[in-house]
């Protein structure tokens, strides 16, 4: 990508005047990014894949499960008992800095290449770099990526060039180099050597360009801040009056995400989101949990209500479609099958019975009748029969399920569909 502007042109002249990467550097990364294993044999044998060293162990396997640090190379190992004997581990190196007025995160590819009695093989270098003025303004200078989705995968003979804003250059390394240099106006904002499950860019940016930011980190509300630098959806503006209240009352929020759903859950409910009261919950999970239960039946109460409003505009059309069949019953001595006659009770069948003959509104269907089979007044199953052909199209229990009495119902329709047919030449 060509430079664009003068941040853009001034940050690779300054970039080649960077230092490389130090042996002392390259060494804590590949002590530090990476596992390191003794194999341990059955006959006690240990062999180190950081330097290839082999000895034996006193103790027993069990007693070694723990770790153990090669007597060679001084290297804290985990204990593996495998036959494998190769190993490959990528991960990334963060090495934050300055230079000239610039706040510089630097980026380092590090790989391994372990294998079982031989010294282990290190593979560095740099893919990004994240240029940040003290304003919060930025600039990207990386590797090109090929069109992947694959995370490591780099084309290291390209420079380090500028690229576009992207999150694929957004990297959370496996560890930060322990010296740091900082510039002053990101200590000024808070800044205190954490990173709260942040990437060292979307901390130092957010602190920089927006004072919200700031004064969450402040003040020690970790979760919030993480949850608003993440959730970029969702504007930290709707939910700052109820957060300065929570900072005033010295309360701290353990979950940004859960607190923010609790928030808006508690707005659902028409509560006081100005008051410490709801607020500052002493238990944020259960309140939270409560508020969730008190919304879902707030729903169902909409739910049903609609559905009432629903049937009451389809009353008209339904007597129209159906009146014909109304007061239409028959019975086999044990089973009552009768015509549903209007649109309240295809919603009491379907609520009854927990399927969808009002939902899908079967009522309205020109060539259906829905009827209902019952034995001394509790529901068996719902029948749907064809005004075309008059057969039964389904006959459903409790859940869409077939009972006992299913043939029996079938039958029973199948006999009396005469009276469905008389009814409709009557009107003809």
């Amino acid at each position: 990508m060509k430079p664009k502007n003068k941040l853009q042109k001034q940050v690779p002249l300054l970039s080649a005047q960077l230092p490389t990467i130090t042996s002392a550097q390259q060494a804590w990364a590949f002590r530090k990014c990476f596992k390191h294993y003794a194999l341990t044999r059955i006959d006690g044998t240990n062999i180190c894949t950081a330097c290839g060293h082999s000895w034996k162990s006193m103790h027993a396997l069990a007693d070694t499960l723990c770790g153990c640090t090669c007597p060679h190379c001084g290297m804290n190992l985990e204990t593996l008992h495998t036959r494998k004997r190769n190993f490959k581990q990528t991960e990334y190196l963060g090495i934050v800095t300055t230079f000239k007025g610039w706040q510089v995160l630097r980026y380092f590819y590090v790989q391994s290449y372990q294998k079982k009695g031989e010294q282990a093989r290190y593979f560095v270098t740099e893919v990004v770099q994240r240029w940040l003025t003290p304003q919060g303004k930025s600039v990207v200078l990386a590797r090109l990526r090929p069109m992947s989705l694959w995370y490591d995968t780099w084309q290291f003979g390209t420079d380090l060039e500028v690229r576009a804003d992207k999150e694929a250059y957004d990297i959370l390394p496996t560890a930060i180099y322990p010296r740091q240099r900082i510039l002053p106006e990101i200590k000024r904002n808070g800044f205190k050597g954490e990173y709260h499950g942040l990437t060292p860019y979307e901390l130092f940016h957010a602190i920089l360009m927006d004072n919200k930011a700031e004064t969450l980190l402040k003040t020690g509300q970790f979760t919030v801040l993480h949850h608003f630098v993440r959730a970029k959806y969702k504007s930290i503006a709707n939910y700052w009056p109820s957060i300065r209240i929570c900072i005033r009352n010295g309360y701290t929020i353990t979950d940004g995400a859960m607190w923010c759903d609790y928030v808006d859950g508690l707005r659902r409910l028409e509560k006081d989101v100005h008051s410490p009261k709801y607020l500052c919950p002493t238990d944020l999970a259960t309140e939270h949990d409560c508020v969730m239960a008190e919304i879902r039946k707030q729903r169902e109460r909409e739910e049903k209500l609609r559905k009432r409003q629903k049937a009451i505009e389809d009353e008209l059309r339904f007597q129209a479609l159906k009146s014909k069949f109304f007061g239409l019953s028959f019975t086999d001595g044990t089973i009552q099958v009768h015509v549903l006659e209007s649109v309240q009770e295809h919603l009491e069948e379907g609520a009854a019975m927990h399927h969808c003959v009002f939902d899908s509104a079967y009522y309205l269907k020109e060539h259906s009748l829905i009827l209902s089979a019952t034995i001394a007044g509790k529901r068996i199953e719902t029948i749907e029969v064809s005004l075309q052909t008059l057969k039964v199209v389904q006959s459903r229990g409790v859940c869409n399920q077939t009972t006992e009495y299913h043939d029996q119902i079938v039958n029973l329709v199948n006999a009396n569909k005469g009276l469905i047919q008389q009814r409709m030449k009557a009107t003809a």
